[in-house]
């Protein structure tokens, strides 16, 4: 073939499949933004991002998710906000898809997470796997009456008490 066969076939071949890419582009970035919104209004960055809640959300997007060494304790022990960018780049989809369906250590509302819908949960798999990897690991979790080095936020259950539940 000579050179200017070559080059049509190469133009045309870039006319059919072009449109095709892009749609597949403009799938995946609503994917990604669909995530983004779904981890904002449900609140996954006041506790796995440092400094969201004390600062009203005021923290560069390029820091969110990374996880907190503030721990939460309770009757369970310690736990601690997981740095989810880690954790989604070192899980596949399917395994993201069970981790979210599995049960969490408190606060987690995991019994919500595990009502979102598949294609929810692949959104906020797609932003997170989008955002990439950042930080270090939140420390592990602890179990109850060992002390921890960290602040944490202490939730003491509640006895009775007189006037209690107006």
């Amino acid at each position: 073939m000579n050179r200017f066969v070559l080059c049509t076939l190469g133009w045309l071949l870039a006319g059919v499949f072009a449109p095709l890419a892009g749609a597949e582009s403009d799938a995946a970035s609503e994917l990604i933004e669909r995530g983004r919104y779904l981890v904002v209004v449900g609140g996954c960055n006041d506790c796995h991002t440092p400094a969201y809640m004390e600062s009203d959300g005021n923290v560069p997007e390029a820091d969110w998710l990374t996880g907190s060494t503030v721990g939460f304790q309770g009757p369970w022990g310690t736990s601690y906000a997981a740095n989810l960018r880690l954790r989604a780049g070192s899980l596949t989809e399917a395994e993201w898809l069970a981790r979210a369906r599995a049960p969490m250590a408190p606060p987690m509302p995991w019994f919500n997470l595990r009502q979102m819908h598949d294609e929810d949960l692949r959104a906020v798999y797609a932003y997170l796997r989008k955002l990439g990897p950042s930080g270090s690991e939140a420390p592990v979790f602890v179990p109850p009456g060992v002390a921890v080095a960290t602040p944490y936020i202490e939730f003491v259950p509640r006895t009775s008490v007189a006037g209690a539940g107006r």
